[in-house]
């Protein structure tokens, strides 16, 4: 991309994305007051909602096939316990249709109070489920019910909780401000796994399969009324009270987004694909893969994943605030091509615990450098009053087309041999679609003004 072209670029997503009169909305190249709180407040709320999501999945890779399926046979329990995993992605979109909608008509804020809210309850309903021993299929019934509760609720949370913190922030700032909502993931990963640690630590494999698991889902009612608290302190975004102000809310968003925004979301889609399957390999079914695999235990394989987690949260602001200076494509694609080669590379070598550990850790930098810019990215393919419908579009439908599948892909692949390798060719197949999308999409321009950043 040329000087002119990027001069010509920067200065229509200025207008068009970043306030200027061509979007009458509120001028996104000043720093709002309130930002930091809006920072907190999105990073808080969607660490605990991913805490829900989290402990499911974990639960899912490691116990839910024999509590709440017929554990005759392994395998087919756990492959039975990934399918409800998958239920909670493709709950996702009607989540994001509904959610989304209301954050651009009615608010970010308020919308944010009830996904925390539909998250938090049918998190804290699963831990007083009875088991398949007890009520048998009503039992994974009842699962399914409320993993699609939680599903709805997430893909209602993403897209708001980005714009709560971006759109306080200058716009040339955004990649680092709209990290926030993105160190919710691994944070709730690092606190679920966390938790599950130490309850494996400290109860015996009876004892965690009668009641020690439950107290996991039960204490999150604790943590979603620490962030209504926080929540309930902040004040609309300016970039909506501006909108609200003028009367210039979408009266049917969805339509507007399918007629007017094809390419947008398709490019938004493309690119969450990789991050999406990466993260499900090695955040999440490489607790299955680990113990079915590798013979390692429980807690070692638990261990693995906090590491890694624990690495991208400092890790993820960095790379938001990489793509401010060198531009949201430049620091995607590294991850998108370091991810592929390092998933096609580790099936080849992990053998133990330290490779694992080294396996994890490496995945999930890359996984950082494309989370990092990522929200900002899908924010900016969307005009400011379809900002919310946009982003939640393209959130919840990737999901399903990434996060959804792969565990069940790679619970396939591992149940048929030993053609592990077929796991890190999918994940870099992934991984190409998300350079695809890159390609396609809007790149706001570095600070530096080079080619990088469009």
């Amino acid at each position: 991309m040329t000087d002119s072209r990027l001069e010509r670029n920067g200065s229509d997503l200025a207008s068009l994305h970043d306030g200027g009169e061509a979007g009458g909305v509120a001028d996104e190249n000043v720093n709002h007051p309130g930002r930091a709180r809006a920072f907190v407040a999105s990073l808080s709320g969607t660490a605990l909602e991913y805490y829900d999501f989290a402990i499911y999945s974990s639960a899912a890779a490691l116990i839910f096939g024999q509590l709440f399926f017929d554990a005759s046979d392994p395998m087919t329990g756990t492959l039975q316990a990934f399918g409800t995993y998958a239920v909670g992605y493709l709950a996702r979109p009607v989540g994001g249709i509904f959610f989304g909608r209301l954050g651009d008509i009615v608010g970010r804020k308020v919308v944010l109070v009830y996904t925390l809210l539909l998250v938090g309850i049918s998190t804290f309903l699963i831990g007083l489920l009875p088991t398949y021993a007890q009520i048998g299929s009503t039992a994974p019934a009842l699962l399914i019910l409320l993993r699609f509760a939680q599903g709805v609720g997430v893909g209602g949370e993403w897209g708001g909780a980005v714009l709560l913190s971006s759109e306080f922030g200058r716009a040339d700032q955004r990649g680092f401000w709209a990290s926030a909502a993105q160190v919710g993931p691994p944070l709730g990963t690092l606190l679920a796994n966390g938790v599950l640690a130490v309850l494996t630590l400290t109860l015996d494999d009876e004892q965690f399969l009668q009641w020690g698991w439950r107290v996991a889902f039960l204490m999150s009612l604790l943590l979603i009324g620490f962030g209504l608290w926080i929540r309930s302190a902040l004040e609309e975004t300016p970039v909506f009270s501006s909108i609200e102000a003028r009367g210039e809310q979408p009266k049917a968003p969805i339509s507007e987004v399918f007629a007017k925004q094809r390419r947008p979301l398709a490019a938004a889609i493309l690119a969450r694909l990789g991050p999406d399957v990466l993260y499900a390999m090695f955040a999440v079914f490489v607790l299955t893969f680990a113990t079915q695999r590798l013979g390692l235990t429980r807690a070692q394989t638990i261990s693995s994943v906090l590491i890694g987690s624990a690495m991208q949260v400092p890790l993820i602001p960095l790379a938001g605030h990489l793509s401010d200076r060198f531009g949201r494509r430049f620091i995607y694609a590294i991850g998108a091509i370091g991810g592929g080669l390092w998933s096609l590379g580790f099936f080849a070598l992990v053998d133990s615990q330290a490779s694992l550990i080294c396996g994890v850790i490496g995945a999930l930098i890359f996984h950082a450098l494309m989370y990092g810019p990522q929200a900002a990215f899908i924010a900016e393919q969307f005009e400011p009053r379809l900002r919310y419908t946009g982003s939640s579009l393209a959130y919840t439908l990737a999901g399903v087309l990434g996060g959804a599948i792969a565990p069940l892909v790679f619970s396939w692949i591992l149940s048929g041999g030993d053609a592990d390798w077929l796991i890190g060719a999918y994940i870099a197949s992934a991984c190409l679609l998300t350079l695809l999308g890159i390609s396609m999409g809007k790149g706001a321009p570095s600070l530096r003004g080079n080619s990088r950043g469009g």
